[in-house]
């Protein structure tokens, strides 16, 4: 009987602990970028030329840009360059960084819609 109940015991925890640990999926690349997880929050990074789009998502549902705040910095040898992203529509904030192709870090910083919440992360460009 003991062995059992430690049986049922053991394959519930399993159960609950398995189920908290995938509930929130894996971050997917929607646009060919990188991305970085901060909590629930997705941001993926994506390069073209000298423009910079970020786009966010809330735990894989797209997050409106229309009122995050933010700015990339890029991190080169010689310093440190910041550039103010935009809402673009959609889940989308972008900017233009001059040089951003060639840098090894582009840093995030995000104030989110509600004024009070920030998000940051570090992306490495290869």
């Amino acid at each position: 009987m003991m062995k059992k109940i430690l049986g049922a015991v053991t394959l519930a925890a399993a159960a609950l602990t398995s189920g908290h640990a995938f509930a929130h999926g894996a971050p997917v690349a929607n646009h060919g970028g990188i991305v970085q997880a901060v909590g629930e929050t997705w941001l993926e990074l994506v390069v073209k030329g000298d423009q910079v789009e970020l786009y966010l998502q809330d735990d894989g549902d797209d997050m409106p840009s229309a009122e995050v705040t933010g700015k990339v910095t890029l991190v080169t040898e010689a310093g440190r360059k910041e550039f103010a992203l935009k809402p673009a529509g959609g889940n989308k904030l972008e900017a233009k960084a001059p040089g951003v192709a060639k840098v090894g870090k582009v840093l995030a910083l995000l104030t989110m819609a509600d004024k009070k919440t920030r998000v940051s992360t570090t992306f490495d460009i290869k």
